[in-house]
């Protein structure tokens, strides 16, 4: 029985998904207790700030090397990996009793990560044919959506009542399970069933040599759009969600923890909205790079005008603000369109590694150096911003580099 028309891929697009909705919500929820953190172990802002950066270090430096093994070794195995560190990871964070055992804590908890989103692509791409794999990608993008979503109110009111420490104890032990359960779900059942992937036709080719993937990859015009593109829409909004906007939110405007929570939450229903609206209205015109454009630069736009305002826009523009980059980050997924219809098959899982590179080292700078900046500056928020508004530049001319194959993407 082929994969492709097994009805156990169903069990497994489940599977996959729950698991990367759940990860998702660690990727910021530390950035809820940010205060707290600071308060408990004395640490200052930068501190604060190179703790989230050493997360996103982790994911971005491991993302072109998962991408080349996933594509030859198979997804299986690093998607379980991934998520047993990850629920390491966050149980160690949980039992925390100073600030190194938190920077190692988030290091496993990104180095976990890294593995995720690569190879669940690479797993639905298996299990599900072309046509339902594009669709259903679409439904990932949003699980992810709805795990930040987890790691704002939800999150947060659990927070208040059990103290920070049993949140994550109880995340740590659930992501550790379902470790477990993707090797029977993923490896052990499939083989028992007799379920296989759909072999391809023809002899197999021999592997490519690493290096020339990379040069080709790094040489590529196409490649490099992808990266900027990512590095100014997704790194900004998740480097700042996942650090600084909670207090941002109180300090600023003297809201509650679930309050500021709040704000972010507006953000994920951006994004939420934002990611299938965008590949609709890309499908409807033919093109990837006029919407991604467009995209860009509202986002662009967004992040000034919290320096026109210095840092402290009305509170009902805050509101639209947030709105604004959430879709902006929800728009990303255009990123992986623009892979899908540029690049050979044997050159998807590198490629997107790549762009994913791109979003997450804004995601490692952004809250290390908006950390500084409050740190140097009695009126931080004033000035961090400038931060956002220079990466989303750089993302707005990586749109400028995308060649738009419209008849291409016309016919996928």
């Amino acid at each position: 029985m082929e994969k492709h028309n097994s009805k156990y891929r169903w069990l497994v697009f489940g599977a996959v998904l729950f698991t990367y909705f759940l990860i998702v919500s660690q990727r910021t929820a530390p950035g809820l207790i940010t205060d707290q953190l600071m308060k408990e172990f004395g640490v200052t802002a930068a501190a604060i700030g190179l703790l989230t950066s050493i997360q996103f270090f982790a994911y971005a430096s491991l993302q072109v090397p998962i991408g080349i093994l996933s594509d030859r070794f198979g997804p299986n195995v690093f998607l379980i990996a991934g998520t047993l560190l990850n629920g390491i990871g966050t149980l160690l964070f949980s039992f925390a009793a100073n600030e190194y055992i938190l920077f190692a804590a988030r290091m496993l908890v990104g180095i976990g990560d890294a593995t995720i989103w690569i190879n669940v692509v690479i797993i639905l791409g298996r299990w599900f044919k072309v046509n339902e794999f594009v669709k259903l990608l679409g439904f990932a993008g949003m699980s992810g959506s709805f795990g930040f979503l987890l790691a704002t109110v939800p999150f947060s009111i659990w927070i208040s009542i059990w103290g920070w420490r049993i949140p994550f104890l109880a995340v740590g032990i659930i992501l550790t399970i379902l470790a477990i359960l993707l090797y029977f779900i993923l490896i052990l059942q499939p083989s028992r069933m007799g379920i296989e992937p759909k072999k391809p036709k023809g002899k197999k080719e021999p592997s490519e040599k690493t290096a020339n993937i990379l040069k080709r990859i790094f040489s590529d015009r196409q490649a490099w759009a992808t990266f900027l593109c990512h590095f100014g829409v997704v790194g900004t909004y998740v480097g700042f969600i996942g650090s600084w906007a909670v207090p941002y939110g109180m300090e600023m405007y003297d809201l509650t923890r679930s309050e500021s929570s709040q704000l972010v939450m507006i953000g994920l229903i951006g994004a939420i909205i934002g990611a299938p609206l965008m590949s609709f209205i890309s499908g409807r015109i033919g093109s990837i790079k006029r919407p991604y454009l467009f995209a860009h630069i509202i986002v662009v736009l967004g992040w000034a005008v919290f320096l026109v305002f210095q840092g402290k826009p009305p509170y009902p523009l805050l509101i639209v603000l947030f709105l604004v980059m959430g879709y902006g980050n929800g728009a990303s997924t255009l990123t992986f369109a623009i892979v899908r219809k540029s690049f050979d098959i044997r050159d998807v899982g590198v490629v997107s590694g790549f762009a994913n590179t791109g979003g997450f080292l804004s995601a490692v700078l952004l809250p290390f150096i908006f950390g500084k900046v409050l740190d140097t500056f009695e009126a931080g928020y004033q000035y961090g911003f400038i931060i956002p508004v220079i990466f989303s530049l750089i993302g707005l001319m990586g749109a400028g580099l995308i060649k738009d194959k419209e008849r291409e993407f016309i016919k996928g």
